[in-house]
């Protein structure tokens, strides 16, 4: 799509938005809110040299809500037609007349709107026809498969490329908008050896395609990382030091997150209830937000309710600076919004000296954690329990695989036991983190 193709659909998307905000004053409404999306993309999946599946997606959509007084109610529709806009509306404003006044209900306030929306670099159209994803796909597989005789299956690569447009506007005069894109790489192997079967995988992804790593690459590192697990034994039941490597460390932070998320904390469901100002982790944990990184891939301008966004600290020096706050959850708390309505953007913890490798020789003796299974997180209490699978570490190197074991703690004393951060960054998620040293946690196993 051409500049001007898409300055001309945004257009287009922007005044459906004003239609619809001025539909519902007609209607009745005190206020409103709306946003429309319109997406396109391309998803692709080989097995064994085989197309599985091609997917041309093209998706549209539109909501709106609307209050009265702080009555409030909400509609949506794929159906961009006049009639069908007028109709969602309705659908709105019948739904709101018959809801209970909250008191916390409303816009955002109409002095933290975003005044500008910046190009933060987010659009990167890929011109790959079907063909050439396919062919891309079969390479990054045959990189795997290629490698090594114990790579004897395969769970396929997938390519996908996917871009949209979303608006969004309010009635104090707010409208917003711009394009972005997303793509990505994937491949996944199975490996065999002396009668047992592991599988891994490797991905790439990025806004721009032009910097995702080569196919042979992503090929190359989910066969490495299969052959690695062969042979895994079990563990005994133990205490010991505990490492997250950096692309799975970033769950332990999305439970921070969701611990001090607005949401969590008026309902009282938070083992961080209560804990702004105080030390969360040690003092030299530093944890920021800095939603504008040209690029990023939680980069907006403004969050869902068109509030600027801005950088934050959040844990400074161990201790915690802010909630993560939409307008609702901020009147609930008598707080101000933080920008955070939708999520966090570009989520970042401060690297330390070394990078995987003299995290293992610090830790010394212990797990390294390259897998979780299930969902064991109690977010009241903040007890953690998962399934995991990695490697058993002594003095500083690498023994052997393990499997079947289960890692146990409380993520409050986690947090609190944060011993080194790595320097292997993370960088394919919104969350940005390199390897995390835990001091010490339960390990279940035989």
């Amino acid at each position: 799509m051409s500049e001007q193709q898409l300055s001309a659909r945004q257009a287009r998307l922007e005044q459906m938005v004003n239609d619809l905000l001025k539909e519902a004053q007609q209607q009745g409404a005190s206020a409103a809110e709306a946003a429309v999306s319109s997406d396109s993309g391309l998803s692709i999946n080989v097995r064994k040299g085989e197309v599985e599946t091609i997917e041309h997606t093209r998706d549209q959509g539109l909501g709106i809500t609307v209050y009265f007084g702080q009555r409030k109610g909400t509609a949506s529709t794929s159906d961009f037609k006049p009639e069908a806009i007028r109709d969602t509306v309705r659908a709105a404003c019948n739904i709101a007349r018959f809801t209970n006044d909250d008191p916390c209900s409303g816009l955002a306030d109409a002095d933290r709107m975003a005044t500008e929306t910046p190009d933060l670099d987010l659009y990167h159209p890929w011109d790959i026809t079907p063909e050439e994803a396919i062919e891309l796909g079969r390479r990054c597989e045959s990189a795997a498969l290629e490698l090594d005789t114990r790579i004897s299956n395969t769970e396929g690569a997938s390519v996908n490329s996917h871009g949209g447009l979303h608006v969004y506007g309010n009635s104090h005069g707010f409208v917003g908008g711009y394009p972005s894109s997303r793509h990505s790489l994937s491949c996944s192997v199975i490996g065999q050896q002396n009668g047992s079967m592991q599988r891994d995988y490797w991905y790439t992804v990025s806004r721009d395609a032009g910097q995702l790593e080569s196919e042979f690459e992503v090929g190359r590192k989910a066969g490495e990382r299969t052959l690695a697990r062969l042979g895994a034994r079990k563990l005994g039941t133990r205490q010991a030091p505990v490492i997250f490597r950096a692309d799975i460390a970033g769950s332990l932070l999305r439970s921070l997150i969701s611990a001090i998320s607005g949401s969590s904390l008026y309902r009282k469901a938070s083992f961080l209830l209560d804990q702004l100002g105080q030390p969360i982790f040690p003092a030299h944990v530093q944890i920021q937000e800095h939603p504008r990184i040209p690029g990023g891939l939680g980069s907006a301008a403004f969050d869902s309710e068109g509030v600027a966004t801005y950088d934050k600290r959040i844990i400074q020096d161990g201790v915690l600076q802010t909630y993560l706050l939409s307008s609702y959850s901020a009147r609930k708390l008598g707080l101000q919004s933080t920008a955070n309505a939708g999520g966090v953007h570009n989520l970042s913890i401060t690297p330390g000296e070394h990078d995987l490798d003299g995290l293992l020789r610090e830790m010394g003796s212990g797990l390294l954690v390259t897998e979780m299974m299930g969902h064991g997180v109690n977010m009241v209490t903040g007890d953690y329990s998962r399934g995991a699978a990695g490697f058993w570490v002594e003095q500083g190197e690498i023994q052997f695989p393990v499997e079947e074991i289960t890692i146990a703690g409380n993520l409050k004393q986690m947090f609190a036991q944060l011993l080194a951060v790595g320097r292997d960054e993370e960088r394919r998620s919104s969350i940005r983190t390199g390897s995390l040293l835990i001091e010490q946690m339960t390990i279940a196993g035989e």
